[in-house]
């Protein structure tokens, strides 16, 4: 066994386990144990981790502590660039994309309304989010420690906020998603890319007042939804204006209705 001191910082120092003095734990490591697996045992999930020192120096998470080692650990601090390599995550992914759980649902429309890429299926369990996570090069959003703890998982972050348009402006912010965005341009509910389709192919799907007042159309070639710029979107505009996450939007946007 090694003695060993580490210290969380900010956040971080308020997800690990009791039995601590300002974030300052006394530890007794295991041998051969990495300090990845250390911080997690005392409850904190390697995701949240921006860097750890030791001595000053920066170590990465198969670092193995040696007796004596006073270890510093940093959260993420936003804006966060998944695509530039670290020495903590050497491997960046090629683009921004998410996967939330059950337990941040609600995120996955407000994400796609932006135009983010987020897969959602209520159904999936941990390990599931996990591998899909790993195959596809996404970040994992969650409110589930012990989700994030997975070995499979890469990027994702622990969701502080529990309403879901304060997680959607948390979210944009930890991450600084790039704007404009593309509005509207992702299927709401299955988060396929919206395609344009002529009215005549649709017609017969529509109600009366929407054939009449409405011209242009999307398809999503997924679930076969249809959307169009419905009336409702100065209360939508507003609602994501409230949150922050936009300062402001081009005047002929119109959300999608859908039918």
């Amino acid at each position: 066994m090694a003695n060993i001191t580490i210290q969380f910082s900010d956040r971080l120092a308020g997800l690990q386990r009791a039995g601590s003095s300002n974030g300052v734990v006394l530890h007794d490591a295991r041998p051969h144990a990495t300090v990845k697996d250390i911080i997690e045992s005392m409850g904190v999930p390697h995701t949240e981790v921006g860097e750890i020192e030791r001595a000053g120096e920066p170590v990465p998470f198969d670092y193995r502590p040696e007796e004596g080692d006073h270890l510093r650990v940093y959260p993420l601090r936003p804006p966060v660039d998944v695509t530039r390599p670290t020495l903590l995550r050497p491997e960046p992914l090629e683009a921004v994309r998410f996967i939330v759980d059950v337990n941040v649902g609600g995120l996955a429309p407000l994400l796609r309304m932006l135009g983010q890429d987020t897969a959602y299926d209520n159904r999936a369990g941990d390990g599931e989010i996990a591998a899909r996570a790993e195959r596809e090069g996404r970040i994992v959003l969650s409110r589930d420690t012990a989700l994030l703890k997975r070995k499979k998982i890469a990027y994702g972050r622990l969701v502080l906020s529990v309403i879901p348009y304060d997680q959607l402006a948390e979210v944009v912010g930890f991450f600084r998603l790039p704007r404009p965005f593309s509005l509207f341009s992702r299927c709401l509910v299955c988060n396929r890319l919206l395609a344009g389709v002529e009215k005549d192919i649709i017609r017969h799907r529509l109600e009366p007042k929407t054939e009449r007042y409405f011209h242009d159309f999307k398809i999503c070639p997924g679930c076969d939804r249809i959307y169009w710029r419905g009336s409702h979107y100065e209360a939508m505009l507003a609602r994501l204006q409230k949150t922050g996450v936009l300062p402001g939007a081009p005047g002929d946007l119109r959300p999608p209705g859908k039918k």
